[in-house]
Parts: structure tokens; sequence; C-alpha cells
């Protein structure tokens, strides 16, 4: 049976550690865009994860797709750009930019690559429901000699190795580590794979918050700074996973930090700013807010609170950080930069000839 778009991705969910007992394929996980790639005939359609068309943004796979994957396969992988420190998640999202003559540009300045892992057709029959140890057979033989852009990520079924690269390959601005149970079959929209990602803490000053939709009562999500070496409050991203009860509790307990907050608030200028997309502005509409009212209230930066990150994308959290607890005992001017661990570069090369199978 032929395969054809749309076709929801397989998930996964999120694993406090590596799992212990046999019978899982380990991968690393790729910090980009999710892709699912149809090969039919003369053409080849790129898929998101929420199901939209992607070839106009990347016209330079497009053309790779169609050079270099046989006819009738369906690839599920991740888009990425590798810039000079390893994965560049920023000029990914400037990727998907309106203009055709701006994505032409950018194809040429920061091409991206494409990171195969799984393997949903080929010949023009379906292959979903063999097991994810017989796909990745099949994946390794159907790209066993593909030359780049097209990549095959390594696997393995040792959990050492997995182990080893969930420390290592961090370095090349991977996410983790993605545990593929070995007999199962690929279960399109469904978080049927586990995934271990890195995980710190950081004490971070709280310095605004938006309100939860449209309530003035409850706390949608606290925004994060933290100093840089010049003694500036850098926002760094937002922590918003909080229960009803928590969400109206901090709307109380934050009120008194709001009076004349803005008035010498290091972040005052941002709502003045002209390029939007090129400040860390806490609040504005951007291409990514899809309309989205982000909005925000500012706060006297004197509250600390904990929470867990996984990894830095530049010098912001990549993901929304997670609220562990508030830190009374902690001064806002100790929530610098310099407390955070820094990680060893690692070469993207040397995770593309890591052992394929163990």
């Amino acid at each position: 049976m032929a395969v054809t778009p749309p076709i929801a991705p397989m998930l996964a969910k999120l694993a406090d550690e590596l799992p212990q007992q046999d019978g899982f394929i380990f991968e690393p996980k790729w910090d980009g865009f999710r892709a699912v790639v149809f090969r039919p005939g003369q053409e080849a359609f790129i898929q998101s994860r929420d199901l939209r068309p992607l070839n106009r943004y990347f016209p330079e796979l497009e053309r790779a797709f169609v050079e270099r994957l046989p006819k009738g396969c369906v690839i599920d992988g991740e888009i990425v750009v590798v810039g000079q420190r390893g994965l560049d998640f920023d000029s990914l999202q400037q990727r998907l930019h309106p203009a055709a003559s701006r994505v032409a540009k950018l194809s040429d300045a920061t091409p991206a690559s494409f990171i195969a892992f799984d393997l949903l057709a080929a010949g023009g029959r379906s292959t979903m429901q063999l097991p994810q140890s017989e796909r990745r057979a099949r994946l390794e033989r159907l790209l066993g000699s593909v030359l780049p852009p097209i990549h095959l990520t390594p696997a393995t079924q040792d959990r050492v190795t997995a182990q080893d690269w969930l420390q290592r390959f961090e370095g090349a601005g991977l996410d983790g580590v993605i545990a593929k149970p070995m007999a199962a079959t690929y279960q399109p929209g469904r978080r049927a794979m586990l995934k271990v990602k890195h995980a710190r803490t950081a004490d971070c000053v709280v310095a605004g918050f938006r309100w939860y939709r449209d309530t003035q009562d409850a706390v949608g999500s606290l925004l994060l700074g933290l100093y840089d070496e010049a003694g500036v409050l850098q926002h760094v991203g937002v922590t918003a996973s909080f229960t009803a009860d928590m969400r109206r509790q901090f709307a109380t307990e934050l009120e008194p930090l709001r009076g004349d907050a803005l008035r010498d608030h290091p972040w005052r200028d941002w709502a003045e700013a002209v390029a939007q997309e090129q400040s860390r502005m806490p609040g504005g509409e951007s291409r990514w807010s899809a309309g989205k009212d982000l909005s925000w209230e500012p706060l006297r930066p004197e509250r600390v609170c904990e929470v867990k990150y996984d990894h830095l994308q530049g010098d912001r959290f990549r993901h929304a950080a997670q609220f562990l607890r508030w830190r009374p005992d902690k001064p806002a001017a100790g929530c610098r930069y310099d407390q955070l661990e820094v990680v060893a570069p690692f070469e993207l090369e040397k995770v593309f000839r890591a052992v394929q199978r163990s």
C-alpha cells in the first residue's frame, strides 16, 4: 500500500533516564525541524510535524531529495542547519521567511541538511507495520551510500554507548537521546518512543510575566533573566507549566513588584524596538507568534526562582524552563550566566562517524 501525505510523525514521551532493559535502539536527538519526506515520482514533498508543506523554505533540500532519494520512499527525519559551533537553531528559524528572495539567499548562506532516522515506505510500499529493527535495517540499506546534505543518523543497541552520546554529543548542539522499542511498529501521532534530554538547574531573575489567556488574576508564564558580564539583565526564556492554583497564587505574590516596575526596568526600551525579530524583547508580535498576544507585565527585578532547563541555544534557554521553587535566599544580582555549566564543543562529523550498531 502506498503511503501518501499527510502523516503525523510518531512522537516521544519524556523519560528521566535511558531504559535499563534490552530491546531498544538508541539514536541521538537532533535539534531542528521534524520533517517527513515523500518521494513518489519526479518530485519530492516535505511535510512538517504539523502537516504543513516545507518545500518553499528549503529549495536546496527539495533538489537533493529528487536527485538522491530513490522513488517510492517515505522517510522520517529532521531538518537542521549546521553552524560553526554545531547545530544552529536560530539560523534554521530564519529559513521560514515569507519572501522567496530571502529564502533563496539564505539557502546559499545557511544551507540545511536532512537527518534520516525512520523508513515509512520503500519501493512504493508501506513499511510502517514492520518492527523498528527491520525498518532501521532497510533504511541503512536504502541510504548506505547517500551523500550530503542527506545523512543517516547513528544508532546503537548498547546502552553504555547511548549514555556516552548523551554526554558528548551535547557539545555539537544535539538535544539528547531517543530510545525506540525494537519490536514497535511506526505509530503516527502517538508517543511511542522515549526521549532523554539534558537537564540542569539555574537561579533566574523574574523580571516580568504574562497573564494566563484572557484573565487578569492568573499568571500564564514568568519571564526569566540572567545578568551578563557587563551587568546587563538579559531575557533568557520563560517558565510556564503551572497548576491553576499556582497561577492564581503567583498573581497575588507578584502584585507588590508591579508598582513603578517599568520606570527603571532594564527591558523598558524593548517595547519601542523597531526590529522585533532582531531583539530579545519579551513582548511583541512576530511571524513565530501566529497572532498571539505576547504583551507582558513588567516586575521590579527582585524575585529569584530556580528552574530546570535542558540546554542553551546561544544565550537563551532553547525550550521553556520548568519552575522548581522560589529562592528567597538568593539575591537577584547573583543570577548570572557564569553559574551555568559550560559544555565542551564536539564536532558534528564525529557524530556521523559514531558506531552504527552495537
